[in-house]
């Protein structure tokens, strides 16, 4: 019997052991690791990812160019780990023609390991001049620059630069200049196998997080106010060593005369309110860890006392929006745009009686990335130009909508506003760390 509860005890030990070791919280890495993931990232992506997106697009030579603390935001993607900000004028060139692939630093120094400098002082006093000796020794048939009307990431080439640039170019190659829009919107959208491999760890951290905050250890009804969660999850990202790209937000939805508004959910910050039991709490989050970002929203009821499980109206509600996001994705297929695959599961939901709204975009190194917009919350007939844009393979998106359901005994409209992060690829989306099924309860209901 002893030796029974012996080995029971070391079994028990084991299993908490082998749990801890699981949790997502300590697979996070400590900043010399990071900085060795990070570039071991970005090596695949300029060496393996960047030749491939070149000739998919049809550029023969990419130009980005950056002064420090005015960085172009796609520079800023092909820094290495230890790179904070642009040094001076940083220019980077990358190549391809039938025989090779170059990417070249217009500096004096090497760009990291990954980009070597081709600014010799002693030839060129002038960086400029550095840079039009390799485009004259290159030869590109085009040049392409970082110029977009559509898209805000792909347009971070500054006027003077632009102006400084064209004015040093030989006017043979003036009527070669492209906007390098397909290849800036390729490589921001396009998520390399290492990234694909690490994203289902940044969304299992952010779900983790949220299920601490929104738990009994967090909230006290009657006590906890929504501003006490929001400053919670910041402190708990502070905490452990990461980052979030926007301040996230709580509210509630309960039995009062109170509407939901749009414009106050997205736009104008509601006032700290109390939590009481009956609330259903909704949250928006999201971290950034080694450069990728996450984007969440999820729901959690507050038990009252005589209450053990979340009331079926509510739970109905959350089904919809369940629904729709299954209807969603399903409309995902290669080379669709934004704006089509919007528009046909906007008309399914309405053919199966909801009431939706999708909103969704693409994800990655920015929290509203670059790739085709789904929808937007003020904008359900479609959005000119970057919805316009196709879907493509290894692509992330972020799964954002709300169906509105009335609930009899609250006697108003409530949405269900979900968020959750996935990837297409192959002809299917999935999510990287699953999604959430139902409203979780505070406190959770004992199994």
């Amino acid at each position: 019997m002893k030796h029974l509860l012996a080995v029971m005890l070391i079994n028990a030990f084991v299993l908490q052991a082998i749990s801890q070791d699981s949790h997502p919280y300590n697979k996070i890495l400590d900043e010399k690791a990071r900085a060795e993931k990070v570039d071991e990232i970005l090596e695949e992506r300029l060496d393996v990812l960047m030749p491939e997106l070149m000739k998919k697009t049809d550029i023969s030579m990419w130009i980005v160019i950056s002064r420090e603390y005015n960085e172009d935001p796609i520079l800023k993607s092909m820094l290495p780990s230890t790179w904070l900000s642009a040094r001076r004028r940083t220019i980077l060139v990358f190549y391809q023609d039938e025989e090779s692939f170059d990417k070249i630093a217009i500096a004096r120094y090497d760009v990291g390991k990954l980009l070597k400098g081709a600014w010799d002082l002693d030839v060129y006093s002038d960086q400029w001049e550095a840079l039009m000796e390799i485009i004259r020794t290159k030869n590109p048939k085009n040049i392409g620059l970082n110029i977009s009307g559509d898209f805000g990431l792909a347009d971070g080439l500054v006027k003077t630069e632009y102006e400084s640039f064209m004015a040093k170019l030989p006017q043979e190659f003036h009527e070669r200049v492209v906007s390098a829009e397909p290849l800036a919107i390729s490589w921001l959208e396009t998520r390399s196998p290492k990234e694909l491999e690490l994203y289902p760890l940044v969304c299992e951290i952010g779900h983790s997080i949220l299920n601490e905050a929104f738990s009994a250890k967090v909230i006290s009804p009657g006590i906890t106010t929504t501003d006490d969660i929001v400053w919670w999850l910041r402190n708990r990202v502070r905490e452990l060593k990461l980052d979030t790209w926007f301040h996230p937000t709580v509210s509630i939805q309960r039995a009062d005369p109170e509407k939901f508004n749009h414009l106050r959910s997205f736009s104008k910050r509601p006032t700290p309110r109390i939590v009481q039991k009956g609330d259903l709490l909704h949250v928006d989050f999201g971290v950034t860890y080694l450069r990728l970002n996450s984007d969440q929203q999820q729901h959690f009821y507050v038990l009252k006392d005589d209450e053990t499980q979340v009331p079926t109206s509510l739970q109905k509600a959350f089904k919809n929006s369940n629904r729709l996001q299954d209807i969603l994705t399903s409309n995902f297929e290669l080379e669709r745009t934004g704006n089509e695959i919007l528009l046909a599961s906007l008309a399914t939901a309405k053919e199966e009686g909801l009431n939706p709204s999708i909103y969704t975009h693409p994800i990655g190194l920015h929290g509203h990335a670059a790739g085709p917009t789904i929808g937007m919350w003020d904008q359900q007939e479609g959005v000119k130009g970057r919805g316009d844009y196709p879907l493509y393979n290894n692509t992330a998106y972020s799964i954002e909508l709300n169906t509105s359901t009335e609930i009899p005994e609250w006697n108003k409209i409530i949405r269900i506003m979900l968020e959750e992060d996935g990837y297409f690829g192959n002809g299917d989306f999935q999510y990287f760390d699953g999604r959430q099924l139902e409203i979780k309860t505070i406190p959770r209901k004992k199994l």
